[in-house]
């Protein structure tokens, strides 16, 4: 079966989306741009009332908004959060998003939260674990519920998977989408020295229902999941090719750091929106294949990253 005519879990392509973040309210408010949707961080607007259901509101009354969550802690020690899942719930029931995703991933144990999306071995173990809580979160919430892979900086001795086998077999077991972050891939392949293209390939494209491209940054010796900058070329091509085994897949940029105007967020939409076109057209390419080849770590000031910045994290309640 060709990408093209392949299933999306019953769920539609929404097109070109980009995330939507504080400092392009008052123009997507005030000049309502043409964007297919919106994603948002669930975690900021779990809240009752105030500035940011306001907001969510008035997108609302144009937009399509899917959810994407970063504090369930799937893999996690601990029992899951009914009082977080009950809150998603209650938000899901406002917006009305096709699916609701997180992360594969912990977040922390003992009731101490980090704050930061750790990596899980990926052992056989493991798989059932997250297998049996996703199936678990999925039916409390009544909407299909997506998990994406992250991109990570270590790995476990104890592994005896390879990711892309570890999130396949999880997907397949709990009959749960994936949000597939290509970037994250391109992240961890050059961290961890591994081909890219074969994770691409060896996913369950049919699972696929929303895809993520991000910019990153690279400080030589490894890469840091930044969400800073546009997206670079060889996570387009990446993207190419995931587009090829897919079909039309939901898309979208994030952008959370160093974030710029609305418009340079909407240029990286349009370059997404004419690669995508490209793959489905069939036309020829020469992608650059193999483990990512690691360069010279650059300074200070060429990478401008600083320690603790975060990936992709939540809000305060009270921002606008």
């Amino acid at each position: 079966m060709s990408g093209s005519s392949r299933a999306r879990l019953g769920l539609p392509d929404l097109g070109i989306g980009v995330g939507l973040r504080v400092p392009h309210y008052a123009q997507v408010l005030g000049e309502r741009p043409a964007v297919d949707f919106f994603e948002v961080i669930s975690e900021n607007f779990m809240v009752e009332g105030g500035k940011p259901r306001y907001h969510l509101s008035h997108v609302l009354e144009s937009y399509r908004v899917v959810q994407h969550g970063v504090s369930l802690g799937i893999a996690g020690p601990d029992p899951l959060d009914r009082e977080y899942l009950k809150r998603l719930k209650r938000l899901l029931a406002e917006v009305k998003s096709p699916w609701v995703s997180d992360h594969f991933c912990w977040s922390g144990a003992g009731g101490a939260h980090l704050h930061d999306l750790l990596p899980i071995p990926y052992t056989k173990q493991a798989v059932t674990r997250v297998v049996d809580r996703a199936r678990e979160v999925q039916d409390f919430l009544e909407v299909r519920f997506l998990l994406e892979n992250t991109s990570s900086y270590l790995t476990y001795e104890a592994s005896t998977l390879s990711e892309w086998e570890f999130i396949s077999e999880i997907a397949e077991r709990a009959d749960i989408g994936l949000l597939f972050d290509v970037n994250n891939v391109y992240v961890s392949a050059y961290n961890h020295g591994f081909d890219p293209y074969e994770f691409v390939e060896q996913v369950p494209h049919e699972r696929i229902v929303q895809i993520h491209l991000a910019g990153h940054t690279n400080l030589g010796s490894y890469i840091i999941d930044t969400h800073r900058g546009e997206v670079i070329r060889e996570v387009w091509d990446l993207y190419r090719r995931t587009i090829e085994l897919t079909g039309l897949v939901s898309t979208l940029i994030e952008w959370d750091d160093e974030i710029p105007t609305f418009d340079v967020l909407m240029a990286e939409a349009e370059k997404a929106r004419g690669i995508r076109d490209r793959a489905l057209n069939g036309e020829p390419w020469s992608p650059i294949r193999g483990v990512p080849a690691q360069g010279n770590e650059p300074s200070a000031e060429e990478h401008g990253w600083k320690q603790g910045g975060p990936r992709e994290t939540a809000q305060g309640a009270g921002t606008e």
